[in-house]
């Protein structure tokens, strides 16, 4: 999800092809059954577009390539945005997510390669020149219901998000 520009500085390009992949499971279930993973991602701009999310294992998860082990493309729903993801086996995993705005099938960076589109990780980890490491967004995704919340953060300041973001938190108050 993040590539690096020739100026040394990480850019962060996300989940472009690695969403539309066939989910990659292990080849056993661990004991205990599967597990229900419902994720809450808030801050969803209401321009809608597509939100497109990956839940990935720690070997899987530093491969900008790599398929993850779930994976949705749902329609961006303002404001909150929920996807619930079946028969994950439990073990601990990484999720990164954006909002496809326009619908182009990756994340649209500036000149720079920040993004100019908003995105989230597990934990809410905020990026620096570079994608968090899995440590800083795993979690323990254990069988039969678990829910994860994350909120959809920009890097560009005064963007269309931020204002978008700003807008939906004003009619949020009232």
């Amino acid at each position: 999800m993040f590539k690096k520009n020739r100026s040394g500085l990480r850019a962060i390009v996300f989940l472009a092809g690695a969403v539309l992949a066939t989910p990659a499971w292990p080849a056993t279930p661990a004991a205990g059954g599967t597990a229900t993973l419902t994720i809450h991602v808030e801050n969803v701009l209401p321009t809608g577009g597509i939100l497109r999310l990956g839940v990935y294992d720690e070997v899987r998860y530093p491969n900008d390539d790599s398929k993850p082990v779930a994976f949705a493309d749902v329609p961006a729903v303002p404001g909150e945005t929920v996807i619930t993801l079946h028969g994950i086996f439990p073990g601990v995993y990484a999720i990164q997510t954006f909002q496809d705005v326009n619908a182009n099938n990756r994340m649209d960076t500036s000149w720079v390669g920040l993004p100019l589109e908003p995105f989230g990780f597990s934990q809410d980890a905020k990026p620096f020149l570079s994608k968090p490491s899995f440590d800083d967004v795993k979690f323990t995704l254990a069988a039969g219901d678990n829910s994860q919340v994350i909120h959809l953060q920009t890097l560009v300041k005064n963007s269309p998000a931020d204002k978008a973001r700003d807008s939906i938190r004003a009619r949020q108050r009232k």
